[in-house]
């Protein structure tokens, strides 16, 4: 049975990974493949590896803390680096075994929300503000969190939006996870 178990990690069809203290210490091949690693590479491997600044990763690290600590799953969506630095969205879920100390045993799961690069290319501060737009931040927020003027997050905005030649942040959002906006012929209208 511990085979079969085994087999199943490996080859479930998202990646796996089990860590400790933001240290990576078990992963599957889909977790590996997604990045752009060989599996012994990433164990014993800080969660730094794929995040594109020190900024970034320890931003992120206090996200979803309180779900974890009351023994909930947390989920959200963020961008993330690979191997050869491209980045690349994905849908995260966490799950802690040690909920009076979250981030001490932590089982994560990854999917990738578009496995194609599509669409225009990204600066660095596009892709940051366009990870805090996907978390529901608004301008001020993503501003505070960034040490910017949230007139620089609006610029940035407005970059975005005639990137991606969309009118809003809701349309920009949907087109990024794959949802069109248009509705199903047989659907009936709501």
């Amino acid at each position: 049975m511990k085979d079969l178990e085994q087999l199943a990690f490996d080859q479930a069809p998202m990646g796996l990974a089990l860590t400790e203290n933001r240290v990576i210490r078990s992963c599957n091949q889909s977790f590996a493949e997604m990045f752009g690693y060989e599996k012994e590479q990433l164990i014993g491997q800080s969660f730094r590896l794929l995040y594109g600044t020190d900024q970034e990763f320890h931003q992120v690290r206090d996200i979803g803390l309180a779900p974890l600590r009351q023994s909930h799953p947390y989920t959200d969506e963020r961008i993330m680096r690979c191997a050869d630095g491209s980045r690349i969205w994905v849908r995260f879920r966490a799950r802690t075994l040690t909920p009076e100390d979250p981030l001490a045993q932590i089982v994560l799961s990854f999917a990738p929300i578009d496995q194609k690069p599509t669409g225009p290319s990204l600066t660095p501060r596009e892709r940051e503000v366009l990870m805090w737009l996907s978390r529901g931040r608004t301008s001020k927020e993503i501003a505070q969190v960034l040490e910017l003027s949230p007139r620089t997050i609006e610029d940035v905005r407005a970059r975005l939006l005639k990137k991606f030649e969309v009118k809003n942040v809701a349309v920009l959002l949907a087109r990024l996870s794959g949802f069109n906006g248009e509705r199903d012929p047989g659907e009936p209208n709501p």
